[in-house]
């Protein structure tokens, strides 16, 4: 297909991982509904995952010109940090991607260059060849304040975060205690942290930054980012998530799905803590012991171990009223079942989102990277979740608050109150991307910038 030269065309950079590429590609589908733009998607090289980001990347809408730059997983050092390693993709990539972006400079009406908070070094290929640079930031406005304010918080807070006497707090936000800021925070020696501050000192370069969160959650941090001082343009566009398309060839092979059909309405809670997150033997069992004292009805995924990691008899006696699923479920499928009634979740924001638009309380159980923000925010502010308190000394959540949790979210007055929020805000999230919306014209907006270019 020829391409013509006048066609504002728009090229996006997710970094590696289905968490990254996944909200890239949902903004992608947004934007082509937009009139009259191109667009070119762009996977950094670390090889794709042909469980999942294969499948999906060969979905994508026919209206998406893909591009795979070539493999770069050259680093094989078993001490590499695994967040740092996403950069160093994305560093790696930037010969093959100057190259691209210069061919489609010289084929077609390029006005803009979109990544993700990983990719902010190509925004010298874009300054090089003069087109606009746009940061989308996947997770929320209190995470992007967090990082825009990071190169300040280093050069004037001593010591760890995690032994602040008081809360970070900063304007629009909720107050952040030490303890729940990301974990590439808890440890400034690390080269993690080193780069996510040189990185955040390059958000400010950007055009503008789009960011995957509405209003009615987030509407004191939106305000106060668009008040902020040397702050590029803030563009909510959320809640942006993978759509469902119906009854696919996931769901009709999916067991757990089947077996959610013979369930009462909103009885069972799904527990899934996404594609990375892993839990102790230890804590296996003590979630294992809390879903059987709770009595509910449930669906787990379990990663890594399977049936060996579990309790003995564990399966047996909770036959009739549990599931278990290993490796993999259709996690946005399950939430909007109707049987479903709570979610264990780790907190990533996709799966966060994913629940609110499912009208689906949560037991917030953080695990990596922002996840105890998002913790804090869910449980705290927005009251749609509850966050276990109770730990051994060795840092377990025991089984008498896991069960405790569960049946909190799960019935009671409560759970009835977790369930209106909930609704409320699915509502209001389904009313920002809608038509006429505050996500919606918030988009519009950029779409129109670019389209001026």
């Amino acid at each position: 297909m020829i391409i013509m030269k006048e066609t504002p065309h728009v090229a996006l950079m997710p970094s590696p991982g289905m968490g990254h590429i996944i909200p890239m590609v949902e903004l992608a589908k947004k934007l082509i509904q937009q009139n009259n733009l191109k667009l070119t998607l762009i996977i950094p090289g670390s090889g794709l995952n042909p469980n999942e980001e294969k499948p999906f990347i060969e979905s994508l809408p026919n209206e998406i010109n893909l591009v795979l730059l070539p493999n770069t997983n050259s680093d094989t050092s078993i001490n590499t940090e695994p967040v740092l390693s996403i950069f160093k993709t994305v560093e790696r990539s930037l010969p093959s991607l100057r190259n691209l972006i210069k061919s489609l400079v010289a084929t077609t009406n390029l006005v803009a260059l979109i990544v993700d908070f990983f990719g902010t070094t190509a925004f010298d290929i874009a300054d090089e060849f003069n087109i606009s640079q746009y940061m989308f930031f996947a997770s929320n406005a209190m995470l992007l304040s967090l990082y825009l304010h990071l190169p300040e918080l280093d050069s004037t807070v001593p010591g760890k975060y995690q032994d602040l006497p008081r809360p970070v707090q900063l304007r629009g936000c909720i107050p952040l205690r030490g303890e729940d800021l990301p974990t590439s925070f808890q440890n400034r020696e690390s080269g993690t942290y080193k780069c996510f501050v040189e990185q955040s000192k390059r958000y400010r370069m950007a055009s503008g930054i789009l960011v995957n969160t509405f209003s009615d959650i987030e509407g004191g941090t939106i305000k106060a980012l668009e008040k902020g001082k040397n702050v590029p343009t803030v563009y909510p566009v959320g809640p942006m998530v993978r759509q469902s398309t119906g009854q696919t060839e996931e769901m009709k092979t999916a067991k757990s799905f089947k077996w959610l059909d013979d369930q009462p309405e909103g009885s069972v809670l799904f527990v899934c803590f996404g594609s990375m997150g892993l839990l102790s033997k230890s804590q296996i069992n003590e979630l294992a012991f809390g879903l059987e004292l709770s009595g509910k009805r449930f669906v787990w995924v379990i990663r890594g171990g399977g049936l060996d990691s579990l309790p003995e008899g564990f399966a047996e006696r909770t036959k009739d009223r549990g599931f278990l699923e290993f490796d993999w479920a259709p996690q946005a499928e399950i939430l909007k079942h109707k049987s479903t009634g709570g979610f264990v979740t780790h907190c990533g924001w996709n799966s966060v989102q994913e629940s609110i638009l499912s009208s689906v309380p949560m037991i917030a159980w953080p695990l990596y990277a922002e996840q105890r923000m998002n913790a804090a925010l869910l449980s705290e502010h927005l009251k749609i979740a509850v966050r276990p308190g109770v730990r051994s000394a060795g840092g377990l959540v025991g089984r008498i608050e896991i069960a405790n949790c569960v049946n909190n979210v799960m019935e009671g007055e409560q759970g009835k109150k977790l369930r209106e929020r909930t609704r409320a805000l699915k509502v209001a999230g389904e009313k920002a991307v809608a038509v006429g919306g505050h996500s919606d014209k918030s988009l519009a907006e950029f779409v129109k910038i670019l389209k001026l270019k």
